[in-house]
């Protein structure tokens, strides 16, 4: 007869997040961080290991409304911040049922959290934000995916790490049904696409595609800082034309990440269309999100879908 389990002791757990946070990218203690707790594993992670970093934590659950019940979620989350000494805000805001659930839920989520509120992404959710961003054609912007630091601290963790830490601290975390959906691509891309991956492979592809971001994140920050020097200002055509296009593609990814409020990155296809439009083949194009960009007396400026319907 085996011994039953015995939660882990103080010192024991201690260990387990100081060997989790040397992988971890926080802020210094005492900074002020809101924390993106869902209730699932990585989101109660990442408030464990906040506050363990010595942040001035505050949990924000965020319900969608879109399930039956996902109002009691902010309940569990509520209860794990107070046994870990952190604050703790509930928010509800309403996405309605239909197409690009994920892409409006995720703006919703935003609208009521600060810009630098921290997420609880993994190296698995990079992996499959870099096989995402190929699939949506968004060049190299798109492979260096989701950059480390105060927005993704525990980046540099696998899930089954996060599902560790849970155990430790005696949290049950919450099980949303939408995450095993194959109505949405991300879950065929962790579910069907990574695994058969791995079985062609021969090995767990999470770290190389992880690898291949780090490289490409490199190059993309290189190629910012000459778009900094060369095109301070990414509407001058004059300016665009003269850089280099790799320079110039980066500095209009840039400034076309704001017709998304989530700070996604514009397809491919949508910069080169600008390019067209710089380059002066048309006077004006629609690029991601209905957006349109126009030329002007040597400017481009943007135009939101409800403007133009004005």
């Amino acid at each position: 007869m085996h011994p039953p389990d015995l939660p882990p002791s103080d010192a024991a757990r201690d260990a387990l997040c100081a060997s989790r946070l040397a992988r971890c990218s926080f802020p210094p203690s005492g900074t002020p961080l809101v924390c993106a707790v869902s209730g699932g594993a990585d989101s109660l992670a990442l408030l464990i290991l906040a506050v363990a970093a010595g942040c001035d934590v505050t949990a924000v659950h965020v319900d969608h409304q879109l399930r039956p019940g996902s109002d009691r979620e902010a309940s569990l989350v509520a209860d794990a911040a107070r046994q870990l000494g952190a604050k703790f805000r509930a928010e509800q805001v309403t996405v309605e049922p239909g197409p690009n659930l994920e892409s409006r839920a995720r703006d919703a989520r935003w609208s009521v959290l600060p810009d630098d509120a921290a997420t609880g992404h993994t190296a698995d959710d990079q992996a499959e934000t870099v096989l995402l961003n190929l699939l949506r054609g968004t060049g190299v912007s798109g492979l260096a995916g989701m950059r480390t630091g105060r927005r993704h601290p525990i980046l540099g963790l696998r899930r089954w790490e996060t599902e560790e830490l849970c155990r430790a601290w005696g949290f049950t975390p919450v099980e949303d049904p939408s995450n095993r959906d194959p109505a949405y691509l991300r879950n065929r891309v962790r579910h069907e696409v990574l695994p058969l991956l791995g079985d062609v492979a021969g090995r767990d592809p999470v770290p190389q595609l992880v690898r291949t971001a780090s490289q490409a994140r490199a190059a993309i920050d290189h190629l910012a800082a000459e778009a900094d020097r060369l095109v301070p200002d990414p509407t001058d055509v004059a300016a665009l034309r003269a850089a280099p296009w790799a320079v110039s593609s980066v500095a209009l990814h840039r400034w076309l990440r704001q017709c998304s409020p989530a700070g996604q990155p514009p397809d491919a296809a949508s910069v080169e269309r600008v390019r067209a439009v710089v380059d002066g083949v048309h006077r004006a194009t629609e690029v991601v999100g209905g957006w349109r960009v126009v030329r002007s007396a040597g400017r481009l400026s943007l135009a939101p879908p409800a403007e133009r319907a004005v």
